[in-house]
């Protein structure tokens, strides 16, 4: 598979979604996300306006989906997103039920493998279980809270390429990736690369002489993809 860049539009309101979204797609992104803050602060709305807004491109909804599978997964359907995101320490009914509604609908359905107690087999299990894509994913909190606790905070390259390779499906790394290890993804196998918004363009080799933004994710966006298949 090749490359692909995923923005995650971890924002609040729509206009600043819809805002991002475009300067994203100028400068190479393929697909959208409508990240878990917007989905709660804006719902079905929100994928309805990127939907309206970005006819053809895939939009991911991440639901981070723990009950309720078949319903969320038809209402995300018919606002307009092309994927979803089911929890692999939902039920396993759950799972299915989201995988079922996934090929009711036509969409895609991602698996995350978030404190799984083993993230190996937890993204087999989520293969197993029919899911399309696997998102092998350190949490937000448990990173934070291991810092804080003077440990040394996880990341999901740890064991990105025993993931990769314990399945079929294609891989996407999230949890407090540096834009040099993203953008590094696809030589470990995971050919999903998910880039942050608002963004932060803190490498010195993306920096632009002016700070452009846009001409930094685009320059973010040529890195990955002038990698090809793995």
């Amino acid at each position: 598979m090749q490359p692909v860049v995923q923005i995650s539009l971890d924002l609040t309101n729509i206009g600043e979604a819809i805002e991002t979204a475009h300067m994203a797609i100028r400068a190479g992104v393929d697909w959208l996300e409508a990240g878990t803050p917007l989905i709660l602060a804006e719902g079905l709305h929100g994928v309805r306006a990127l939907r309206a807004e970005f006819p053809g491109v895939p939009i991911v909804a991440d639901l981070k989906t723990m009950d309720g599978g078949y319903l969320e997964a038809e209402m995300m359907a018919g606002a307009g997103a092309t994927h979803v995101v089911v929890m692999a320490r939902a039920h396993e009914e759950t799972i299915r039920c989201v995988v079922k509604a996934g090929r009711d609908f036509g969409v895609k359905v991602m698996g995350d493998n978030m404190v799984s107690p083993n993230m190996i087999d937890g993204a087999k299990w989520l293969e197993d279980l029919g899911c399309d894509y696997v998102i092998h994913h350190i949490g937000y909190d448990e990173r934070r809270g291991i810092a804080a606790r003077g440990e040394r905070m996880p990341s999901p390259l740890d064991d990105l390429r025993e993931v990769c390779q314990a399945v079929k499906v294609p891989v996407q790394a999230v949890g407090g990736l540096t834009l040099e290890q993203a953008i590094e993804c696809p030589k470990y196998g995971a050919p999903l690369v998910v880039l942050g918004a608002p963004l932060t363009i803190d490498a010195d080799s993306f920096k632009t002489a002016d700070g452009n933004l846009e001409a930094s994710l685009r320059m973010i966006c040529n890195a990955i993809h002038s990698q090809g298949a793995n």
